[in-house]
């Protein structure tokens, strides 16, 4: 790891893999475990830099596909790079573009060399190579890159997965030696899909590459919830215990307790803002949808034990009221509270781990799943 980085674990749960830890980046130190709230294209869907500090983010995830199309890693990188361009001044990991590209299906072509696709901004044509996302990525600046990667969604043949899994490995050797940005963590990304052989086929390989972290990819694509863990649990198994271990694209309150819980330090997802969109509200005692006729006179807040901003000021039917009317006030005022909660559940499964109490906590924060 370059010297504008390091990754320590300050405590361990008594019994499983959970651990909370310390990440040193050249904007901060980051507390482990985190949620990072995504900001595909810059800017986290409704939610202001100053708003994401109040709230308590750390990190965030911005999208090297969609910045690289618009407004162009050339204009970021003008602007300062992405921390000036988008007055954010904490962490920011960027992704490979991999799982975009990959998805594009029909737009795009996956060969050895890399990805050719289209953009489904203008129909333009482009080309991804492991070298071309690195040199983005560095463009952009964040303070962590991913090495560029196929993900395979769910459900696909062995022999595919088996296919894109080789392609990743081969592709992050090729990240690993285009990467020059000494204040800049490049991470490996784990695939295999839901074969745990693939899976700690895939975890030995990049360990050996000695990556300062390594990323978890390919899950939370359409598969049953025990499939993803065991999968999950393979890579671990044979990632360095040194390094920090990101979970991509996961983010229920469910899912931290039992990715913590499993030896992961990281996760992001868009999951809060997304269900915010269509009125849905995590609370602790489940998920609300504050859109539905029963919240037109309630007067309570989103989530009565929540003391974030939005729970001391808004009642849910001034919320409901809001978003009946397609005002964009109401489409904000869930999302931060989403956001808000999402990052105060992590700040107590930390805690829970560093005062000794996560066994205990684990049938808490499973409560927090469900939707009324």
């Amino acid at each position: 790891m370059t010297s504008a980085f390091g990754f320590r674990v300050i405590r361990r749960a008594a019994s499983g893999l959970a651990r909370a830890g310390e990440l040193m980046t050249p904007h901060g130190v980051i507390e482990t475990p985190v949620f990072m709230p995504v900001g595909t294209q810059g800017s986290v869907k409704g939610i202001s830099p100053e708003e994401l500090l109040e709230m308590g983010a750390q990190m965030i995830l911005a999208n090297t596909y969609h910045l690289y199309l618009r407004p162009g890693s050339d204009v970021v990188l003008e602007a300062g790079g992405l921390h000036a361009f988008m007055n954010w001044h904490r962490g920011i990991l960027t992704d490979s573009g991999g799982f975009q590209v990959a998805s594009l299906a029909d737009l795009r072509k996956i060969t050895d060399d890399g990805v050719e696709f289209r953009s489904h901004i203008d129909g333009s044509t482009h080309f991804l190579a492991p070298e071309t996302a690195v040199r983005i990525q560095e463009a952009l600046g964040a303070d962590i890159g991913m090495a560029f990667d196929e993900c395979v969604r769910y459900p696909a043949e062995r022999e595919y997965v088996r296919d894109a899994l080789r392609r990743t490995t081969t592709w992050a050797r090729r990240c690993r030696a285009a990467h020059t940005r000494e204040d800049q963590a490049l991470f490996g990304i784990v695939q295999g899909g839901v074969f745990p052989d693939l899976r700690e086929e895939s975890a030995k390989a990049l360990a050996d590459m000695d990556f300062p972290g390594y990323g978890i990819g390919g899950l939370s694509v359409g598969e049953p919830k025990d499939l993803m863990f065991e999968a999950l649990e393979h890579a671990v198994e044979h990632l360095p215990e040194s390094k920090p271990r990101y979970l991509m694209g996961v983010g229920t309150p469910e899912d931290f307790i039992e990715g913590v819980s499993r030896g992961v330090d990281m996760f992001d997802c868009v999951l809060p803002t997304r269900i915010a969109r269509h009125g849905t509200a995590f609370t602790g005692a489940g998920r609300i949808i504050v859109r539905d006729a029963a919240y037109a006179r309630d007067r309570a807040p989103l989530d009565p034990e929540c003391d974030c901003r939005v729970c001391r000021s808004y009642s849910r039917a001034y919320i409901r009221h809001l978003l009946k009317s397609g005002e964009m006030l109401g489409l904000r005022l869930v999302s931060y509270h989403n956001l808000y909660f999402l990052i105060q559940v992590m700040r107590k499964i930390r805690r829970s781990i560093i005062d000794g109490s996560f066994e205990g906590a684990r049938k808490e924060f499973a409560a927090l799943c469900g939707t009324k």
